[in-house]
């Protein structure tokens, strides 16, 4: 039976963001979005759009509340969709995890992203599916905010269209399938980065 899903990709709005390593969220809907040639509208609360997959609705939402807030805006669309809570899926980068590895999650805590914790905020419930996107974690200590906000090393962006591609195909899998195949399908670590060194990363609060 066909049925609604809301899909909300996080990321910070601007230019000056788009190819950081905190936006994985928005490039995966980007990406899923292309491929369909879906095209987002501004709406409250961020940019959306929607999509066909076998008789099912996908919400596509890129909020535009910068990551801290982005809770207000999925719970806002949650609503107003009527979306089931076991259809809803949220697209977030991991610090966790190495560049390119995908981890889904029917549920789960926050693991310090402040993306999730203000969506659990505003849900009042962690009890909704997460698709981690690795971004690694070559970071100093006390550099986790200039690491994150930092754009995609050479290597990285080399590589971001295969895992994107594993990320909108993941996506669908978890539509299609249910979450359980899902997590069968992709939760495996891709081949090591090249490592590099960054130099002189700019700051800018999360």
């Amino acid at each position: 039976m066909a049925q609604s899903y809301l899909i909300a990709g996080l990321g910070n709005i601007g230019p000056e963001y788009a190819l950081t390593r905190h936006n994985m969220g928005f490039m995966t809907l980007d990406a899923l979005a292309g491929a369909s040639d879906v095209v987002f509208s501004t709406a409250r609360y961020g940019d959306v759009a929607e999509m066909k997959l076998k008789g099912n609705t996908l919400h596509l939402l890129k909020p535009s509340t910068y990551m801290n807030l982005s809770g207000k805006a999925v719970a806002y669309w949650f609503h107003k969709l009527n979306i089931a809570p076991e259809n809803l899926l949220v697209v977030v980068d991991d610090l966790a995890l190495p560049f390119g590895t995908l981890r889904l999650r029917k549920s789960g805590s926050d693991g310090g992203h402040n993306g999730l914790k203000s969506i659990d905020y505003h849900l009042i419930t962690n009890q909704y599916a997460r698709l981690r996107l690795g971004i690694g974690n070559g970071f100093a200590p006390g550099g986790q905010i200039d690491f994150v906000l930092h754009e995609l090393l050479l290597e990285e962006k080399r590589m971001l269209p295969d895992v994107l591609s594993n990320a909108c195909e993941a996506i669908k899998c978890f539509v299609l399938e249910g979450p359980d195949r899902a997590m069968t399908r992709f939760n495996r670590t891709l081949p090591p980065q090249s490592k590099s060194s960054e130099e002189n990363p700019s700051s800018k609060p999360e």
